[in-house]
């Protein structure tokens, strides 16, 4: 009998669920709120029909559901880690990165803020002892993810604010848990009371010791997932394993957070897996975690609501009273961060300006869900917390939890709408007639072609057209008159769909097998940020943007420091790799945006703005060929080795869609098209491989790189080399000034550098040498010499120049000519070769 009630109960819950999510569209309700409903009506409905024995052969699945053998640990250990680990890997983690300050402060300062508030709080009315306030605080500062996403849905919030306030949502959650699992063990009996102090003093080995836990993990996983590139099931049972073994492992045998070793495994697992594993796979596994999310989501959710009734079963009107102590408490804590600590914050230049409507909504919407009762079940269940505790933690907690959901998602909406964050901002509904206007008339075209192809009566065809046309018309003429929209704001709107397309315009190149994951994630990833800051800055922002993304970051710098002091090349090998295929993917995606502007801005927005996006696109055009340029002057072998192999990736594409087309028509059998398909796509594997690009160079070898000493003898070399003092430059440092006294000459061996003079700037590369004029004529400097690409430069003093140009003929007749084509006059020209004449003493 008990395997036919489970199986009835589980079966029945998945009904519920199914059900849940069009009542919620329905009644305009939180889907978390109407699981909480559905979860006590379960509960309540399962002991009326014992008592009222109206169908007694059903009586053992109420009975059942009544005493659910699912505990807390069940909570814990097999829902939470799926619920936390997929949202991990649903989250953008590159562009969080850019935000992680923010998120961070918020999420661990207003858990620490909320539970020593509360507890504090608690602790001064006399209801509780400080160090069950403070487990009840750590209880209920833990916020439902899904409620807070469900907030910006509903509203037309910048998605760097929906970024930040949810990665804050599920870290919170996780530093909650974390702070819970230490409050708990204090709270058993033969414990002493801690201080507040003693209790936060542990918390940094919680945090450090499940990130640890959870890198190795998510370190390993990729490993084993690459190497089971071909076995994609095998793969998505891999991923399945490791949130429980981080979990399980962190919490047995480190005593840290499980919760934190979750989430550190899927935040490391989406950062480095989409470059290790099959875009294709990739996309399937994150389908198949978002499925088992819903489903763990809704289950833990509607089972640790059928439980409220039973642990409210105990509770009095004075406790109604204590939970509205619990609840202004947590609300005074959260608005101290959204409305001190962001406004610092973004002083600071650390997070964006968040609205005071923005901050009230996410004050109002910081519902308590699943979690929360979880862990007030958890401690009910301890046997070594004393029943004082247990009652009090189990109806504070489930009291404000249900204050969060009947009070404040039932009111949320109509919150939101006091506050008019539910109308279109005058740019939006500028845009949404835009894309109206856009869409038609793609729409009249595509209906004309499709009129010609069915051969339809053309008087019918006609009439339906004049129909569509005056629709057009009125369309495009609302977006044209559309009142209170400057002129900066009608080029704005342009940006906005110029940076939409080009976001489209990667995934078609991504598609297309035009770039790797890797590098598909970076453009992709500035794609949205142009798209972001065109719409929050304008003109400005989209070219700050683009620029910004052409720098060199941090982690560039890093890898140059340690290549040149310690010579570990690796890192900067790769980044610089990386710049060569970012490079090349800006500007395959970049050569496609004018077609878009004559196309379909031109249409809407007439000629003045298009001219405007043309001119901005070409400036993105020539920063990357500029980058792309000094690149190939500092490794041309590798640039063209490069394009070699994009070449080849195209043509295979090509191959592909041309075996495709020969199967649908019929000419080749579905044999044949595997077999022919599956030689393509390993050669296609092949080409993905991109050449390896070694920095590891030795003094000697930089000396051979430079052609003006190609042919010296070895020996020479040699001594040479030693007299050679090698300088590294970063790009944009200044090697030489144009106000400087020239002492040496300097030999570019890798890199470039530009040459910024008065009247003429120009660029150096590999093997090229600068300051041997200027230090023999004894004039000034051209102009100002500054690294465009990391640089390895050969210095040369002027003693050992003089000596080395006296010893070598080849060399003497090598700066003669440079001489003559700067057009020195024929006295300057004998001058000089009396000045670099002289006894030989290098051979």
């Amino acid at each position: 009998m008990e395997i036919v009630a489970l199986t009835s109960i589980v079966a029945g819950l998945f009904l519920v669920v199914g059900l849940s999510e069009p009542l919620a569209d329905k009644l305009r309700l939180p889907f978390s709120v109407i699981l909480a409903m559905m979860g006590i009506l379960i509960g309540l409905g399962s002991s009326v029909f014992l008592s009222w024995n109206f169908a007694n052969s059903l009586n053992f699945i109420a009975e059942n559901i009544n005493n659910l053998p699912i505990k807390a640990n069940a909570f814990l250990y097999i829902f939470l880690p799926i619920l936390l680990f997929q949202v991990t890997l649903g989250m953008d983690i590159r562009r969080m990165l850019d935000d992680w300050v923010p998120i961070i402060l918020m999420a661990v300062v207003a858990v620490v803020m909320s539970t020593v508030l509360i507890g504090v709080t608690l602790n001064w009315f006399g209801i509780v002892t400080l160090a069950t306030g403070l487990l009840v605080g750590s209880v209920v500062s833990t916020t439902d993810p899904s409620a807070v996403a469900s907030i910006f849905k509903s509203l037309s919030a910048p998605k760097r604010l929906a970024r930040i306030i949810e990665g804050e949502s599920l870290l919170n959650d996780a530093a909650a848990i974390a702070l819970f699992g230490l409050f708990v063990t204090f709270t058993m009996a033969g414990t002493p009371e801690p201080t507040v102090r003693d209790a936060l003093g542990t918390f940094p080995y919680l945090v450090a010791g499940g990130v640890g836990v959870g890198w190795v993990m998510a370190r390993l996983g990729v490993w084993l997932m690459s190497w089971m590139n071909r076995f994609e099931l095998a793969q998505i049972s891999t991923s399945i394993a490791l949130p429980y073994l981080s979990y399980i492992l962190t919490e047995q045998l480190f005593n840290a957070s499980g919760v934190i070793a979750v989430v550190s495994c899927g935040l490391v697992l989406n950062f480095t897996g989409p470059g290790r594993i099959d875009p294709k796979q990739w996309q399937n596994l994150r389908e198949v975690w978002d499925i088992l999310a819903h489903w763990a989501g809704a289950l833990i959710f509607i089972l640790a609501a059928i439980l409220i009734p039973k642990l409210l079963a105990t509770a009095s009107w004075i406790d109604l009273a204590f939970v509205g102590v619990v609840a202004a408490a947590a609300i005074v804590a959260r608005a101290a961060v959204l409305f001190i600590i962001l406004p610092v914050l973004t002083l600071l230049r650390l997070s964006p300006r968040i609205e005071r409507p923005y901050r009230a909504a996410i004050l109002w919407g910081g519902l308590r869900g699943a979690v929360t009762l979880a862990l007030a079940l958890a401690v009910t269940e301890n046997t070594l917390i004393p029943e004082d505790t247990k009652r009090a933690v189990g109806i504070l907690a489930t009291g404000f939890t249900l204050f969060t959901l009947i009070v404040q998602g039932t009111t949320l909406r109509w919150v939101i709408a006091k506050l008019h964050l539910d109308r279109l901002s005058p740019l939006d509904n500028a845009l949404s007639k835009q894309v109206v206007a856009v869409a038609l008339q793609t729409v009249r075209e595509l209906t004309a072609g499709a009129s010609e192809r069915y051969d339809l009566p053309k008087d019918i065809a006609r009439s339906e057209a004049k129909t569509f046309a005056e629709r057009l018309d009125l369309a495009v003429a609302e977006a044209e008159r559309e009142e209170g929209i400057a002129d900066r704001d009608r080029i704005t709107l342009g940006l906005i769909a110029l940076a939409g397309y080009e976001r489209d315009l990667v995934d078609r190149s991504y598609d297309g097998a035009l770039m790797s994951s890797k590098v598909y994630e970076q453009v992709r990833g500035l794609a949205e940020r142009v798209l972001e800051a065109t719409r929050t800055g304008g003109r400005t922002g989209y070219r700050e943007v683009y620029r910004r993304a052409l720098g060199f970051n941090a982690w560039f710098r890093i890898g140059v420091f340690l290549d040149n002091r310690t010579r570990i090349s690796r890192p900067l090998a790769v980044l610089t790799a990386d710049r060569f295929e970012f490079l090349l993917a800006q500007r395959l995606v970049l050569k496609g945006l004018h077609g878009f502007i004559d196309g379909r801005i031109r249409r809407i927005h007439r000629k003045r703005v298009a001219d405007l996006l043309h001119e901005l696109v070409d400036r993105r055009i020539e920063a990357v060929e500029q980058a792309f340029e000094a690149l190939k002057l500092q490794y041309p072998g590798y640039a063209e080795e490069l394009e070699r192999k994009f070449i080849r990736r195209t043509s295979l594409r090509l191959e592909w869609r041309e075996m495709d087309e020969l199967l649908e028509e019929g000419l080749i059998g579905p044999e044949l098209h595997q077999t022919l398909t599956g030689q393509i796509s390993q050669r296609m594997a092949k080409e993905a491989a991109r050449p390896k690009l070694d920095l590891t160079l030795r003094r000697v070898d930089l000396t051979r790189q430079v052609p003006l000493f190609s042919e010296l003898q070895e020996s020479t070399v040699r001594r040479l080399s030693k007299g050679l003092v090698t300088r590294y430059a970063s790009p944009g440092e200044i090697i030489r000034r144009r106000t400087s006294t020239p002492r040496s000459v300097f030999f570019i061996a890798s890199g470039a550098v530009e040459v910024r003079g008065t009247k003429q700037t120009y660029r150096l590369g590999r093997g090229d040498m600068f300051g041997q004029m200027a230090l023999l004529t004894g004039s000034k400097y051209r102009g100002d010499v500054q690294a465009i690409a990391p640089t390895t430069l050969l210095v040369l003093d002027e003693a050992r120049f003089m000596r080395m140009l006296r010893g070598n003929k080849k060399i003497r007749a090598a700066i003669m000519e440079m001489a003559q084509a700067r057009g020195l006059s024929e006295s300057a020209l004998e001058a000089l070769n009396t000045t670099i004449s002289g006894p030989k003493n290098i051979r």
